[in-house]
């Protein structure tokens, strides 16, 4: 309860609400199930929170399961008081236990284990006590052994000094203290790597640069820590010494004798050897840790809204995959994805055959009456978009049906089209083909074909290579769950790297499924699932909501109703005088008038589920398989192309953003190079962050502010234009 009651606290939720999630995620419910079907219980609590709510509970378990061990291993050792005790049983985070743990920790081989060897621990117990006016030198005269290897007073003192120093630096609360300190008065600085500043390159701005602690924002702790490993670069933490190690002495310096200074003398010792690069490797592992969270969460963000963008819908697609020695490969694929035609033109260097690829290009065009390109954004994009919009140009504007374009971004399709899962798919496609068809089907249904690819690859994040590994997976992965489940997923048509995202099924179970479809032929009913090998009824229940199967002989199984809700639904239709075979139909246009006019409440009791069910079953039979994208703005084509040189200040443009992070957010304004929107120029009022303002695929309007070829660089700015 104690568990429930500090999530609750923390995450501003009602203790039986948390309660309710923790108990189905122990019972080995998924997030988007619980997410989806089990609002009552949680409050309709959205697939976010709820994730939010699991990375806690699971931090919190390990905490506790930390602690336990910490507390077995100090007991063992016989040290364990009731006071230390209740500290780690207090302890709020993992940093504080270890501080805890820190003096009985195992080490290895210090100056001061091996002056506790040399057997000087009295000696330095004494000269800490500061109560006698004793010299310490004259004290360690008795500690002198020459077989122990303390040939001097000198000797024993500093051994009995090193004791003293590690002492301090494991002291818990002190820590803490010089901690808060740093917090509020240390720097983080970087500099030049090497003699000349110019040298530093990409990290030119961080070549001499310092700002606080509690203010450095993330991303440019990020650009210091790639700077620092790839060698442009130094970096430090920087803080006042004589404060540091003053806050130190007024702790343990307690007198005014030859002992005090001793210890004074230890305790500046401690805190410049021991204390100081200790707690700098901390501060920036702490940074560093707090800037990835924040990557990782804005990343997560524009994976959702890049996969979450509208499909284009029952079009023919060419897609394009520039190129220069090896031409550019081009795939046309129909509206449902499968390949019609491939072929590889030559018009950029060393070739130049311009008008033999016009002429290629226009007889894909007529054959399969394209009406949309994609072009990726890769090596020779700029080319391949010249050519594509000359092209549509010369065909005119009385061509039929009309022709537009959009470059969209390859990353990741190399990847993609050289692993095994492209090779099952398109046997017959060499890899350079594959992209041209991964290309094109990006544009038709982001969400199916980029899941396909490792998120890390996709391009959309900042230093997402530097983040923690299993932590970046694990929350891209859950973005991708998330957006794959709520869209929903045709369980006959899905690829297996498609169904390894729907709720509770995994790899293997994804490929049996495809297996038993080829074998079968196509699934009629949901309930066949329950014969695919190793999907047993508990995956049944979490994956069944998700998967649709359009045309099947109960209506049900082509929505996001559960079985579990079947004969709920047929009871809401009956009590309206309506049947399975209305579903979809005008003649349910009135459905929701009369749950309502029934009473919902009312309703939702006599069949038996709850009020939040009963709207999201009366949604469902309304519009069977809606697709959520539907409802956003389609993406932006172009018929023509500008240059660089094309650009001026104040000229005004409509443009698509491809990427948003910490300090702005860039926006593909038809020119190959995106331009960059400032974090200063998103909007007429302060911005906290760009993400309240933009997100990955908005159709903004921005303004030219200036323009840098050399560098190719393009500053906009979206202040003062209403934004539609």
């Amino acid at each position: 309860m104690e568990l429930v009651k500090r999530l609750a606290a923390e995450l501003s939720l009602g203790e039986k609400q948390v309660e309710a999630v923790v108990a189905l995620i122990d019972q080995g419910n998924t997030i988007p199930f619980i997410a989806r079907y089990r609002k009552e219980a949680t409050g309709s609590m959205e697939d976010t929170v709820l994730r939010e709510l699991d990375d806690r509970l699971r931090y919190l378990r390990s905490l506790e399961k930390r602690k336990e061990e910490v507390l077995s291993s100090i007991e063992e050792q016989g040290k364990l008081t009731p006071e230390l005790g209740e500290a780690i049983a207090a302890a709020q985070t993992l940093a504080v236990v270890e501080d805890l743990y820190r003096p009985y920790k195992q080490k290895r081989r210090t100056r001061a284990s091996i002056a506790r060897e040399r057997g000087l621990e009295p000696l330095a117990a004494a000269i800490r006590a500061q109560d006698t006016l004793a010299d310490p030198l004259v004290m360690a005269r008795a500690y002198v052994d020459g077989e122990k290897g303390v040939d001097t007073p000198e000797a024993a003192l500093q051994g009995a000094q090193d004791i003293i120093a590690e002492d301090l630096s494991d002291d818990a609360d002190l820590r803490g203290e010089l901690r808060r300190l740093i917090q509020r008065e240390g720097l983080i600085v970087a500099a030049a790597a090497g003699p000349n500043k110019e040298d530093s390159g990409t990290y030119a701005m961080y070549a001499d640069f310092s700002e606080a602690v509690s203010r450095i924002a993330p991303h440019r702790v990020l650009a210091i820590n790639r700077g620092v490993k790839e060698g442009a670069l130094r970096a430090g933490l920087e803080l006042d010494e004589e404060k540091a190690a003053g806050l130190i002495c007024r702790r343990v310096v307690t007198a005014k004798n030859p002992c005090a200074r001793a210890v004074e003398a230890a305790a500046r010792d401690s805190w410049k050897r021991l204390i100081a690069p200790s707690m700098e490797n901390e501060t920036f592992s702490s940074l560093f840790e707090t800037a990835s969270e924040q990557a990782i969460k804005v990343f997560g963000e524009n994976l959702h809204h890049l996969l979450m963008q509208p499909p284009v819908k029952d079009r023919v697609v060419l897609g394009l995959d520039p190129g220069y020695r090896n031409g550019c490969k081009l795939a046309v694929v129909d509206g449902s994805g499968k390949v019609l035609d491939t072929a590889v033109i030559y018009p950029t260097q060393p070739y130049n055959r311009v008008a033999e690829a016009k002429r290629k290009l226009t007889d894909l065009i007529r054959s399969h009456q394209v009406t949309v390109i994609s072009i990726g954004n890769g090596t020779a994009s700029r080319e391949s978009e010249q050519l594509v919009a000359e092209l549509i140009r010369e065909l005119g504007p009385d061509w039929q049906p009309a022709v537009s374009y959009l470059v969209v971004s390859e990353a990741g399709a190399s990847v993609y089209s050289a692993s095994k899962l492209a090779s099952e798919e398109f046997p017959q496609f060499d890899v350079n083909l594959r992209s041209a068809v991964s290309i094109a089907r990006r544009l038709q249904d982001p969400l199916a074909e980029l899941v396909k690819i490792d998120p890390k690859a996709i391009g959309i994040g900042q230093y997402q290579h530097d983040m923690p590994p299993a932590r970046l997976e694990s929350a891209l992965g859950g973005v991708v769950e998330n957006c794959v489940n709520w869209v929903g997923v045709d369980l006959n048509t899905a690829s297996s790297s498609l169904l390894g995202y729907v709720a509770g099924i995994n790899g293997t179970i994804a490929k049996n499924i495809v297996a038993y479809r080829e074998e079968n032929g196509a699934f009629t009913a949901r309930s066949q699932l329950l014969k695919v090998p190793k999907l047993g009824k508990k995956t049944y229940e979490q994956c069944a909501g998700f998967l649709r199967i359009p045309g099947a002989k109960n209506p049900l199984d082509a929505t996001a109703v559960h079985p579990e809700s079947y004969a709920a639904a047929k009871a809401l239709l009956e009590e309206c005088g309506r049947s399975l075979s209305d579903v979809g139909t005008p003649a349910l246009r009135e459905l929701a008038a009369q749950a309502e006019a029934k009473g919902l409440p009312e309703l939702a009791a006599r069949l038996g589920v709850g009020e939040p069910t009963i709207r999201d079953m009366i949604e469902e039979l309304l519009k069977p398989g809606r697709d959520p994208r539907d409802q956003l703005p389609p993406p932006l084509l172009r018929t023509d192309v500008m240059s660089l040189s094309d650009l001026k200040p104040e000229m005004v443009l409509t443009g698509t953003v491809r990427n948003v992070l910490d300090f702005g957010a860039f926006v593909d304004i038809g020119v190959h190079e995106d331009g960059l929107v400032h974090i200063s120029q998103l909007a007429d009022k302060f911005v906290k962050h760009p993400s309240q303002v933009v997100k990955v695929g908005d159709i903004v309007t921005v303004k030219v502010l200036e323009i840098d070829p050399r560098r190719k660089r393009i500053s906009l700015t979206m202040k003062g234009l209403n934004q539609k």
